[in-house]
């Protein structure tokens, strides 16, 4: 049986933890935190949550990408208020984090075209070339994509991290901590 891995104690040993963490959730299809929680507010004044999946990291610039079909619901609530909260959660670490991000929703332009160059002759093309919305009502089954559609439902979240809450759960004490662009702090559990 594998033990528990080693608790970092320092805040600045648990904060490059973390973003050595989320660099590799970006191209390991099964690090814990490569499809986090994505919450933003919706029309009625209520939250929306979804899952969605970590693309690149910029950890210089505390920024995440996100793919996205531009007609989501989700693309809609950040062009009106474009604050999110995205959640992960490590069972093998017990570590949860909470990301509150300031979000850029580009559908056009350099950040866009060359992402679709690399993506178009994959499978996950597929998820931006359906004529219908994500979430409209289907009469049978899953449409097929439109023959030589192009990249129009293709968009990119670019999430700048404000702040990140750490949480450890631990057999031997629960830790939590902040980290925001004025430093890091410990904080009750």
């Amino acid at each position: 049986m594998n033990s528990p891995p080693e608790r970092l104690q320092s805040l600045a040993e648990i904060e490059h933890a973390v973003w050595r963490g989320l660099g590799r959730a970006t191209v390991d299809k099964h690090h814990a935190w490569r499809t986090p929680v994505l919450a933003t507010v919706d029309g009625r004044g209520g939250v929306d949550a979804r899952t969605v999946v970590l693309r690149e990291l910029q950890a210089d610039t505390r920024t995440l990408v996100i793919y996205t079909d531009a007609r989501a619901a989700k693309v809609a609530q950040l062009q009106a208020r474009a604050t999110c909260t995205l959640v992960m959660w490590s069972a093998a670490l017990g570590w949860q984090l909470r990301l509150r991000a300031r979000v850029d929703v580009h559908t056009d332009g350099l950040a866009v075209t060359s992402r679709w160059a690399g993506l178009r002759s994959s499978p996950a093309a597929r998820d931006y070339l359906s004529p219908l919305a994500p979430g409209m009502p289907l009469d049978a089954g899953p449409p097929a994509a439109e023959p030589g559609a192009q990249r129009e439902h293709f968009a990119v979240l670019v999430a700048h991290v404000v702040d990140m809450d750490w949480l450890e759960l631990h057999r031997d004490g629960h830790r939590r901590a902040q980290f925001d662009a004025t430093g890091a702090r410990w904080l009750a559990p």
